[in-house]
């Protein structure tokens, strides 16, 4: 398929700059793909689809402040460090983007927080945008990731256009959030509460934690109309024993097993056994998925509304059929459902 069949037009006011006031009050489409049909509900609904036995898979990703604000030596011009992921803990060296990046040169000094503890060195240019920096830090490990972390900002998508405040700190991530190492929320997890992950317990829905670190490659403009041709970045996931046991009973007992979010289904897609249920694995996947595309272990997907031609509204056309998703996504414009990460959600069955 082409890249030009994922376009459609979306008003600035239809996107949610805010969480709702309340977690687990969004609205939920449901989307049943047997019988073609769409029914409007809200998001405590979803606990009326699954039963004893079922199996919901939860990205437990948990978000860290990425965004770090200081300014650069001898000018002390304002910069800004965006943290994408740690390539050497003991040299203290992280991969960044940087803003603006063509005053950031190799071997330039970038200095953070009032007293300037925290001292950044640029050694290496990877993308336009992308440089590698090593830490500076007078202390030890806990102390400087401390110091790191106390610096900087919620990362909020730049579509968002404001500065992050205190709510994004607790609502720009999932109640169930534990493995530290995500640039971007696995956003379909921001509706649960921890009541009803309660309610799924007693119910007899197992739970499957997998994890994947979300980086800016989730988010990347697709550049090429053939499909075929795009490049997903790498991002870090693992899939542990536990998680498979409980998802390959759900498979065995024909249940419904339920990907919570996009980087939910990227992980199982990405660890998938020759018998075609879920094995244990880890490492970094650039699974692109795209129609036509044969799903190997979730019938069932949650996940919110997304920007035209992005890789997620590609991946949801790939499992709920082109033709629906388009429909769905007519039918939330006209019932203003609220888009993107902060926003409303759908389920498809």
């Amino acid at each position: 398929m082409k890249l030009s069949e994922f376009d459609f037009q979306l008003e600035h006011e239809k996107i949610a700059y805010y969480p709702p006031k309340k977690r687990g009050t969004s609205k939920l489409m449901v989307v049943n793909r047997a019988e073609g049909t769409i029914e409007h509900k809200t998001f405590e609904n979803f606990l009326d689809y699954f039963d004893e036995g079922d199996a919901v898979v939860i990205n437990n990703t948990k978000v860290f402040p990425a965004r770090l604000f200081g300014h650069k030596e001898k000018t002390g011009a304002k910069i800004e460090v965006f943290l994408l992921r740690e390539l050497n803990a003991e040299q203290r060296l992280w991969d960044v983007l940087v803003d603006p990046a063509r005053k950031i040169r190799v071997g330039n000094k970038l200095y953070f927080g009032e007293d300037e503890t925290l001292v950044a060195e640029v050694v290496d240019n990877t993308t336009s945008r992308g440089r590698t920096v090593r830490f500076f830090f007078d202390g030890d490990e806990e102390a400087y990731k401390k110091a790191l972390f106390s610096l900087g900002n919620t990362p909020l998508p730049k579509y968002i256009k404001r500065e992050p405040e205190e709510v994004d700190t607790e609502r720009y991530q999932t109640v169930y959030a534990k493995e530290t190492g995500a640039v971007a929320a696995p956003t379909a997890g921001l509706h649960f509460t921890e009541e009803m992950m309660k309610i799924l317990e007693i119910k007899g829905v197992d739970i499957a934690e997998l994890t994947l670190h979300t980086g800016l490659g989730t988010f990347t403009s697709i550049e090429v109309e053939d499909l075929s041709k795009h490049k997903m970045d790498a991002e870090y996931y693992q899939v542990n024993s536990k998680a498979v046991d409980v998802v390959n009973r759900a498979m065995d007992g024909k249940r419904r097993i339920c990907a919570v979010g996009t980087t939910s289904m990227r992980s199982m897609e990405s660890s998938v056994s020759a018998h075609d249920q879920l094995k244990a694995s880890e490492g970094w996947t650039n699974l692109f998925i795209h129609p036509p595309y044969a799903f190997k272990i979730a019938n069932c997907f949650l996940t919110n509304f997304h920007l035209p031609k992005s890789s997620l509204i590609i991946m949801v056309s790939a499992f709920a059929g082109h033709e629906l998703t388009l429909k769905a996504y007519e039918e939330a414009i006209k019932n203003d459902y609220r888009f993107y990460s902060y926003g409303d959600a759908m389920l498809v069955i």
